[in-house]
């Protein structure tokens, strides 16, 4: 599913959309900054049509996309800078099986381009420009990690927190008031029973398989997977005051992690985090 989002360069609002987590940028409102709007296809079709643009996409394709129809590219090289030479984006996707650059309508319509060819593009409108459009962009992108950041950060202090609740349910019905061996053994059992009921190995048998890995399993958990933590954490705490026995607990428990993190994984709001 897209995302959209825009950044602003030189007074130009430019749509950036994500495809399967890369970044592609509007072309159309980028040849607003050379011409206006009821023109700014023609500045792309000058631009595509070009020997030099043509063997840069066709670089990029051979790179990054196995299907590229490489004899077509090669049909349109050859006729690259003569005057009765057109080419559209439209025309090139559908003969070559391009995925660099696409066009769509609607709300964020425009011809879009990967980010890679979008730069490569805004030497066409002009070098100051290109220079902004790579500073705005990785400005956006610096704001997105540090956001990313802030939302992991946030939910491993929320998994703490609930591990509090959590402990003292174990307090309440696991530890018997005449103890012989260490509560935090117990704690650890429990933590362990939580990482088997989502991650599906405890925290040794992570270590084991990770032995260069400096932090603990949940350390290198995702933002959905802490998500899930801090639910899984308080919903077991229920089920031990409920005196559910442990294997009751963990069947109910997985089932639990597999239902939300399916969820959240198909999440667009999730994705959509800002």
């Amino acid at each position: 599913m897209a995302s959209s989002k825009a950044i602003e360069v030189q007074k130009i609002n430019v749509s950036i959309t994500d495809i399967k987590g890369q970044d592609y940028i509007c072309l159309t409102d980028m040849a607003k900054a050379k011409t206006d709007e009821s023109r700014a296809a023609d500045v792309i079709k000058n631009w595509i049509r070009t020997r030099y643009t043509l063997e840069f996409l066709g670089s990029w394709e051979k790179i990054y996309n196995p299907n590229f129809k490489v004899v077509e590219f090669d049909h349109f090289k050859t006729q690259a800078g003569l005057p009765s030479f057109v080419l559209s984006p439209m025309n090139w996707v559908e003969k070559t099986n391009a995925i660099g650059i696409f066009s769509k309508a609607g709300r964020y319509g425009g011809t879009y381009a990967h980010k890679d060819i979008a730069f490569e593009f805004g030497s066409a409108i002009s070098a100051e420009f290109k220079l902004y459009l790579i500073k705005e962009f990785q400005r956006l992108k610096e704001d997105e990690n540090n956001r990313q950041k802030l939302d992991w950060n946030l939910q491993r202090t929320l998994a703490k927190v609930n591990y509090t609740i959590h402990t003292d349910a174990i307090k309440e019905k696991l530890i018997p008031k005449r103890i012989t061996s260490n509560p935090s053994m117990v704690y650890a059992s429990e933590a362990d029973f939580l990482n088997l009921a989502l991650f599906g190995m405890t925290a040794a048998e992570w270590r084991t398989e990770n032995p260069e890995a400096k932090g603990k399993i949940r350390d290198f958990a995702t933002l959905e997977q802490l998500v899930v933590l801090s639910n899984l954490e308080s919903i077991n705490a229920v089920l031990i005051r409920q005196g559910l026995e442990s294997s009751d607990r963990l069947l109910q428990l997985n089932q639990i992690a597999i239902t939300q993190m399916t969820s959240l994984v198909n999440s667009v709001s999730l994705k959509k985090i800002n």
